[in-house]
């Protein structure tokens, strides 16, 4: 018989924003790992009242949890894991969807889980669905330490249906402009790691910026949020200059 227990595991660092909640919604699981970075706010003593089971990733010179993910997801005793950032909010359609689906003899080893996010203090309407692999088997599974990259599973894995009704990840994170700006900023460098070996042109400065704004407007439909969609798609577009123009940077004074 399938083994049906499941871990949720949360990467914290000076969380304390949204633990609370967050740890309300997912106290029926069978096991919550909090793998903590040297919080210097009141995320372990939250995560404490909680009856979480907690370890400590030394924080270091990390600017992201992905350094600390494979770990958090090895910590957990369930052969199940679903990853939980310390500001989301697991529904009680998609718990019950998980234990129902990996009882199920067909049931992949990971599953892509949409995610309902906010922008201006709005939720996002969007044409494109915010897939995130966030639950699959523990056994085997390896994030690589970058940001915006999903784990490496040993397996199949599937999407959950749109179909499937308030079967989602609520992102409640909801930035300003200022905090926004400030961590793209660390984000970029990040993503510059990432892609040097992609040999981008001067083209690139000019053509990715361009297409993700043609995507993120026109395709996924932000221009019909206003405002708040032509920010945001200008946004994701100067997100993706920052990168291109951060790894010419690195290859200038490199003389390359």
């Amino acid at each position: 018989m399938q083994e049906t227990r499941i871990s949720v595991v949360i990467n914290t660092y000076n969380a304390e924003l949204h633990l609370e909640q967050v740890l309300e919604a997912v106290k029926d699981f069978d096991e919550v790992v909090v793998c903590d970075m040297e919080s210097t706010d009141t995320t372990r003593q939250i995560a404490n009242r909680h009856g979480c089971r907690i370890v400590t990733f030394p924080k270091a010179d990390h600017k992201s949890a992905e350094p600390a993910r494979t770990f958090a997801i090895q910590s957990a005793c369930s052969p199940w894991v679903l990853v939980v950032d310390a500001d989301e909010i697991v529904t009680p359609q998609l718990r019950d969807y998980l234990y129902r689906r990996i009882s199920q003899p067909d049931c992949p080893q990971g599953l892509y889980i949409p995610r309902r996010n906010k922008f201006f203090g709005q939720w996002i309407r969007s044409r494109s669905i915010d897939y995130q692999l966030r639950f699959f088997i523990r056994e085997g599974t390896v994030w690589p330490p970058y940001v915006h990259t999903f784990p490496q599973v040993q397996g199949r894995v599937e999407k959950i249906p749109v179909s499937e009704s308030g079967v989602v990840l609520e992102h409640l994170e909801d930035e300003t402009m200022h905090q926004y700006i400030a961590k793209a900023n660390t984000y970029t460098d990040n993503e510059m790691l990432k892609r040097m070996d992609k040999g981008y042109g001067v083209g690139a400065l000019l053509f990715r910026p361009a297409w993700r704004f043609f995507k993120k407007y026109v395709l996924d439909g932000a221009m019909f949020e206003g405002r708040r969609g032509l920010i945001r798609s200008l946004l994701t577009a100067e997100y993706h200059f920052m990168v291109v123009a951060k790894i010419m940077e690195k290859e200038i004074r490199e003389g390359k």
